[in-house]
């Protein structure tokens, strides 16, 4: 991450796919890990979904006309990102173009590879989560506004509050990794460590 992106509100597309237990292998198929380069990966996104057996497109897909970066948020069902733990699967969702994966829940894992590649995972609670779901079926060019410093998303007259580590999101709306973050405070760490050998604490 090297921009604040997530330091104001915005507002996206958003795009259906409300199924439960989508694994990594479902985001982007093991065949497509061999490189370790996160560009390219987004024209790989639900590959099996786009592609029947014989690789011809399948029409019948919800997200079989968009192209990338039509949209900045996917909204899906329960336990999101769940299988294996592989990092390409938010580069994949992320080199499309998403911002922000809206869910019922996400697998502990997926959520934190997520946050540390600059994709906002938002839990929603079944109430706003069928909501939305609702308002997308009958409006799908919808647009939703995420405004992460108050955890908070916006649908129509509808907002509804989701949870995000703390650290996390000062990551976020501060535009680092983790390790940007310990640089960033490089000045204060120091003076900490001069107060305390000044102390006599320094063992």
């Amino acid at each position: 991450m090297s921009d604040c992106f997530w330091a104001e509100p915005w507002a996206g597309r958003a795009l259906l796919l409300p199924l439960d237990d989508v694994d990594t292998d479902q985001i982007i198929p093991a065949r497509y890990l061999k490189g370790t380069a996160r560009d390219g990966l987004g024209v790989h996104l639900f590959a099996d979904w786009h592609h029947g057996p014989d690789g011809a497109p399948r029409s019948d897909f919800a997200l079989a006309d968009v192209a990338p970066g039509a949209a900045r948020i996917l909204v899906a069902g329960r336990n999101f990102g769940c299988g294996s733990s592989r990092e390409h699967a938010p580069w994949a969702l992320a080199d499309f173009g998403l911002r922000a994966i809206v869910a019922r829940s996400f697998a502990d894992i997926f959520r934190g590879n997520a946050l540390k590649n600059g994709l906002l995972p938002i839990g929603l609670d079944a109430e706003p989560w069928t909501v939305l779901v609702r308002r997308l079926t009958l409006e799908p060019e919808l647009e939703l506004e995420v405004d992460l410093a108050s955890q908070v998303i916006r649908f129509g007259s509808r907002r509804a509050a989701f949870p995000i580590d703390p650290f996390a999101r000062q990551c976020l709306l501060e535009g680092v990794d983790e390790l940007g973050f310990l640089l960033s405070r490089e000045p204060e760490i120091a003076e900490y460590e001069r107060a305390h050998l000044t102390s006599g604490d320094g063992g």
